[in-house]
């Protein structure tokens, strides 16, 4: 699952079951998860997981995703509930919320051991070190305008100072940005001059195959 399919699902639930490595049998507990529950046991949750949550799997894995901690919670006593009508033993259960900071899912339970935490503190602040970098794209003449307003406006979002570079050293088929601010927001800025650059390379051959 990407970024973008999750960007209204803040919350997520894996779980490393003991089963046979099959997607017949993952697939089979997925549907028993949305069909229809107990109600002595389910109660709150209506019987059965919220059918805007999101609920896949990869091997052993099973994901949930869901838009906030209460709705996790309730996927999560709702999976467990199946996993022990079925006897399937759960090796770890853990629940993440996304992290905008740090650009990944951060694990909130169980909670996260005292190196983990270190670690966690030490990345977070390696993401807020200032610092300046200099990234170059290609791009045709056509559309070079296009991709310098579209990234200058794409680093007024993430906050950073970014200066277009007039260098002679630059083709004509070259845009240069210099860009300054947090770590994590720069790196964010060069994925997205990234995609900018194919994205503008593949206009530019349809604009010059166009018909005048």
């Amino acid at each position: 699952m990407t970024n973008d399919e999750t960007s209204q699902q803040d919350w997520r639930l894996t779980a490393e079951l003991e089963v046979p490595e099959t997607r017949r049998t993952l697939h089979e507990l997925i549907g028993r998860l949305r069909g229809p529950a107990e109600p002595d046991v389910v109660g709150e949750i209506e019987a059965s997981v919220p059918h805007d949550v999101v609920v896949t799997h990869d091997g052993q894995l099973l994901f949930a995703y869901a838009a906030d901690e209460a709705t996790i919670a309730a996927v999560r006593r709702a999976i467990e509930d199946v996993l022990s009508r079925e006897g399937i033993q759960a090796r770890a259960i853990r629940v993440s919320c996304w992290d905008e900071e740090l650009d990944r899912w951060r694990q909130t339970d169980p909670p996260l051991s005292a190196d983990e935490q270190r670690a966690e503190e030490g990345e977070r602040r390696d993401g807020d070190e200032l610092e300046t970098r200099t990234l170059v794209a290609s791009s045709g003449k056509l559309v070079r305008a296009d991709l310098e307003r579209s990234m200058l406006d794409w680093a007024a979002q993430l906050g950073l100072e970014c200066k277009l570079i007039e260098h002679p050293h630059l083709l004509t088929t070259q845009v240069g940005f210099t860009v300054t601010g947090p770590k994590r927001k720069v790196d964010e800025f060069s994925q997205g001059l990234a995609a900018e650059e194919r994205t503008t390379i593949r206009t530019e051959g349809v604009v010059m195959l166009s018909p005048l």
